[in-house]
């Protein structure tokens, strides 16, 4: 075995773990396991798991609501993230943070952010800081379409532009925002063409294809590394499964989903690897299905956090 076809396969291991974490999320919110929301990213771990990839230990993330995917490829334990939905202590946010608010600073995730588009001014401030601090450390931030069309996507493209910050911004464009058809709400196909305005790359990508992921991104990175300044990033994906909570998603035309799974990216990935066959794939699909039901398990046996623990969490005024 090759070292790339080493890392190839442990890329499809990671989204394999992504895709089975969120649909065991599914089943324990409808079992009335998890409290609140969660958004899921079935269909979307090709994004996460090739933009991960192209980072280094001490760069920084912010991502969305919708940031299982990242969190876990980027190093959060499964367990922990389990812990974390379920309320329970040993959560990565100590269980009083919940499914919109993955945050582990010691792997460089600043934060998932429930307000649409608050994490691009964080990553944005983060990469200056770095530059400051005289190191070459890179800030991704993950957006959904829908926050290219608010200000904040603006003044944050704006400034990093203007001050060449170091720093990727990373939409991607599953191609409804909640329960909205982008095109209904944005009157260009290609969000990759507002770059344009800023002065900076804007590259569309196929959102699928977890290489193509990796090698948009570490080119991102590597420029922004060498002081060239931001660049924007389009990945075109598709979530399979509604916005949120119990989303049928009875908006989308008939066929669409279909449709896009035929470019499923797991499909797309073992494609590409040799001797990779059906028999191998179901294997380890039962390996990490068992690891997925056994640490989801012993996260929900973990104690939930004492009073005294969450008041350090709680503003008093």
């Amino acid at each position: 075995m090759t070292d790339a076809r080493h890392d190839k396969l442990g890329w499809y291991r990671r989204m394999l773990e992504i895709r089975l974490f969120e649909e065991k999320v599914q089943e324990l919110f409808m079992e009335g396991k998890v409290a609140g929301s969660t958004h899921l990213c079935q269909g979307q771990e090709a994004v996460s798991v090739g933009a991960m990839a192209a980072l280094r230990e001490d760069d920084c993330l912010t991502v969305t609501y919708r940031g299982h995917g990242q969190a876990l490829a980027r190093g959060v334990t499964m367990e922990a993230c389990f812990a974390e939905l379920m309320g329970r202590a040993t959560g990565c946010c100590n269980g009083v943070g919940g499914s919109m608010h993955f945050t582990d600073v010691s792997k460089g995730l600043l934060g998932a952010f429930a307000i649409v588009g608050g994490g691009l001014p964080i990553a944005v401030g983060a990469a200056h800081a770095a530059r400051l601090q005289g190191t070459d450390r890179v800030a991704l931030t993950f957006m959904g379409d829908g926050s290219t069309n608010i200000g904040t996507f603006h003044e944050s493209l704006n400034m990093a532009a203007t001050w060449k910050v170091p720093v990727v911004f990373i939409v991607e464009n599953n191609l409804y925002g909640e329960y909205t058809p982008m095109r209904d709400t944005t009157p260009i196909d290609d969000i990759a063409d507002r770059a344009k305005g800023y002065g900076i790359p804007g590259v569309i990508v196929d959102g699928q294809d977890v290489d193509a992921v990796h090698e948009a991104v570490a080119a991102a990175v590597a420029r922004a590394r060498a002081g060239e300044g931001p660049s924007l990033l389009e990945m075109k994906t598709y979530r399979y499964r509604g916005h949120s909570r119990t989303d049928p998603a009875r908006y989308r035309p008939e066929g669409e989903l279909e449709r896009w799974k035929q470019r499923d990216p797991l499909d797309l990935l073992a494609a590409k690897l040799d001797g990779f066959d059906d028999e191998a794939r179901q294997a380890l699909q039962r390996e990490v299905q068992a690891e997925v039901d056994e640490t989801a398990a012993r996260a929900a046996e973990a104690p939930y956090p004492t009073l005294e623990e969450t008041r350090a969490y709680v503003y008093a005024g």
